[in-house]
């Protein structure tokens, strides 16, 4: 199974995990359906980075003529607000000398949350996240038309950085769902699995990622639809 993601596919309730952690929820899939996982992901990305990622990484290249199935569980990050734009926020980490770059960083991390407030703009807009879907899909179809595909509508959050708002959410599932009844791409309701969890005591204090609970719930939906496309 090719595992394409974001952080919420590593990240326990206290931070970074390795792709090889038994209790993160694509190596629990892994597990319950007898596969190997291959992880893909990076803290942030969105289906433009997932979609980058695949045309890109060799890692992939070398597991798609022998997935059972691809998952893209990204587009979470797309719909989340961000007034700063993310470019910004990528390029803050170049920034020279440091102490530059840290009041820079300082100066972003106070008015993210702030700014948050507003909901809008989001960091990708639902029509552009889809596109990338799509043409991750197609190109995916191109090498191997009968490797199922899987996409994931967004979870939720109760995150300080992002000012606990999250409006773009209902757009991006609009959007997704439409998506996947014209393409027939299955969707996972990352948002439906995790809600409880978020808003619990048990998830990462960070508030955008889950506690274990919420990565077994995940997993068993995962593990539902897989059998479903097999």
């Amino acid at each position: 199974m090719l595992v394409v993601a974001d952080s919420l596919a590593y990240f326990g309730p206290k931070g970074g995990l390795p792709a090889d952690h038994p209790k993160i929820w694509p190596n629990l899939v892994a597990a319950e359906l007898d596969w190997d996982v291959e992880l893909v992901g990076r803290i942030g990305w969105t289906c433009r980075d997932a979609y980058w990622a695949l045309i890109g990484d060799p890692r992939i290249w070398a597991s798609v003529p022998k997935a059972g199935a691809v998952v893209f569980a990204v587009g979470g990050m797309d719909t989340l607000p961000s007034p700063l734009p993310t470019a910004l926020r990528e390029l803050i980490r170049y920034v020279r000398p440091t102490w530059l770059r840290r009041v820079v960083r300082g100066t972003y991390n106070w008015l993210q949350p702030k700014l948050a407030k507003l909901g809008r703009p989001v960091a990708l807009p639902p029509r552009i996240s889809v596109d990338y879907l799509d043409q991750s899909r197609e190109a995916l179809a191109q090498l191997r038309p009968e490797l199922p595909f899987v996409a994931v509508l967004p979870s939720v959050h109760n995150c300080d950085a992002y000012g606990r708002v999250h409006r773009g959410r209902p757009r991006a599932v609009k959007a997704l769902r439409a998506w996947s009844e014209r393409t027939s791409v299955p969707l996972v309701d990352l948002g439906e699995a995790v809600r409880d969890n978020i808003f619990s005591g048990d998830a990462n204090p960070d508030g955008i990622h889950w506690g274990w609970a919420g990565h077994s719930a995940v997993a068993n939906a995962m593990v539902k639809t897989l059998q479903e496309v097999r």
